[in-house]
């Protein structure tokens, strides 16, 4: 059965997302970066210099498949995207069944994510966020689901391999990885010192009987060796198996993310991504008299600020009664988030907020289902009628083949800084 719905999820979320696709025709925004550099792949011969040496090559490598059979075109640029973005569907559904045990929660899940505008944007242009979000997507779904078992190391493994590919497209795809390894660690810890909670119950995060024969080598070999075999399997097309190559590469990588970058027009900080303070235009262009074509990243607002409310109350139910649910779906949403405060780059860019945006979903369908407080299960499914109408209204600037007036366009803009 869950084969099943994983798959009709997969087919209508990619049917919904090829609409008007190949508009624009040309490059938009940061594709000016990633479909040169994976059109180069596609060359024979030796790739010098390299273009857009300061990303993973894992991502470009499914764009430079897609140009190969569908040419080099709007739709070879951005038909991966969109398979990736209908797999990020399903992964968020697998996520939400690994956590809630529940169809009808994980579908909820599912549908909040479709409709939070953000994923539906970045699976439409071709840029590398929504290659590293799904398959970190797939490695959290794994991660939760080995974390309830007795024997996790399987699912471990898989989460593992799964991180690996994320970082493989982006680095910041690690992040989930790192998440993963301190939760692992801080269990480890506190069973260490023979830690122990008053009046202990099945739903605590911690228990001390937790994992009793996964060992060091099976943390070493989930959560290290899988990923960096993964991560160094992404460079054959580019590096074969040399190791003084792949290492230049990383090299690279960090020099460039860490240089000086100048101020952008859309450059925003990371505390600002939760309140949706500055969104990214990624398209708009006249074309007639009070016709324009447009594409924004904002994220949708009729589920991305009451998630805020959301995850407070995860937060409460992690403090007060030590939900497992409420500590993983906080875990995988300020990790991801908070890591970027402690980078050295020196622009942002709220499209960076993709990963904890997602797991906010999470946030929001825990809330109106678990606990004791939690309301009626109707209430559930009008908040989703509530954020379709949201994600209703943002279609004329999230869909560029729509054409939008300045009327929307106004109405649309509540903030000023979000012109």
């Amino acid at each position: 059965m869950v084969v099943a719905i994983a798959s009709a999820i997969f087919v209508a979320a990619h049917l919904l997302l090829m609409v008007g696709l190949t508009t624009p025709g040309k490059i938009a925004f940061d594709e000016v970066h990633y479909v040169p550099a994976a059109k180069q792949l596609l060359e024979k011969g030796r790739h010098a210099p390299l273009l857009n040496p300061m990303h993973p090559p894992l991502a470009k490598e499914f764009m430079a498949v897609s140009i190969g059979i569908f040419g080099d075109n709007a739709l070879g640029w951005r038909y991966p995207s969109v398979v990736f973005g209908a797999l990020a569907i399903v992964a968020i559904y697998l996520c939400g069944l690994a956590l809630f045990a529940s169809q009808g929660a994980a579908l909820a899940a599912a549908a909040l994510t479709f409709l939070n505008q953000m994923v539906f944007v970045q699976s439409r242009i071709a840029m590398l966020d929504i290659y590293a979000l799904t398959f970190d997507l797939f490695g959290i779904a794994a991660f939760i689901h080995g974390y309830n078992r007795q024997k996790p190391a399987v699912a471990f493994g898989l989460a593992g391999l799964f991180f690996g590919l994320a970082g493989a497209s982006k680095w910041s795809g690690f992040f989930p990885l790192g998440v993963a390894i301190a939760i692992v660690a801080a269990v480890r810890l506190l069973q260490g010192w023979r830690t122990q909670f008053a009046e202990p119950a099945a739903e605590d995060w911690y228990r001390p009987d937790r994992w009793p024969d996964f060992r060091y080598y099976h943390f070493a070999l989930c959560f290290i060796v899988v990923p960096l075999v993964v991560y160094f399997l992404a460079y054959m097309p580019l590096t074969g198996f040399s190791i003084p190559g792949f290492i230049e590469a990383q090299r690279r990588i960090f020099a460039e993310n860490a240089a000086l970058h100048p101020p952008h027009l859309y450059m925003s900080s990371w505390p600002s991504w939760p309140l949706l303070m500055r969104p990214i235009w990624y398209q708009f262009d006249k074309i007639a008299d009070d016709r324009f074509q447009a594409v924004v990243f904002l994220g949708n607002p009729l589920i991305l600020w009451p998630a805020l409310a959301a995850l407070a109350i995860c937060a409460r139910d992690f403090i007060v009664a030590r939900r497992t649910q409420a500590f993983l779906i906080l875990a995988f949403y300020i990790g991801p988030w908070l890591a970027w405060a402690a980078l050295p780059r020196t622009i942002g860019f709220i499209y960076y907020y993709l990963p904890s945006a997602t797991v906010a979903s999470l946030a929001l369908v825990y809330a109106l289902t678990q606990g004791e407080r939690a309301p009626p299960r109707w209430v559930m499914w009008a908040f989703v009628a509530a954020a379709a109408v949201g994600f209703l209204a943002l279609l004329p600037i999230s869909v560029s083949s729509m054409v939008t007036s300045m009327q929307t366009y106004q109405r649309l803009m509540i903030f000023q800084s979000w012109i």
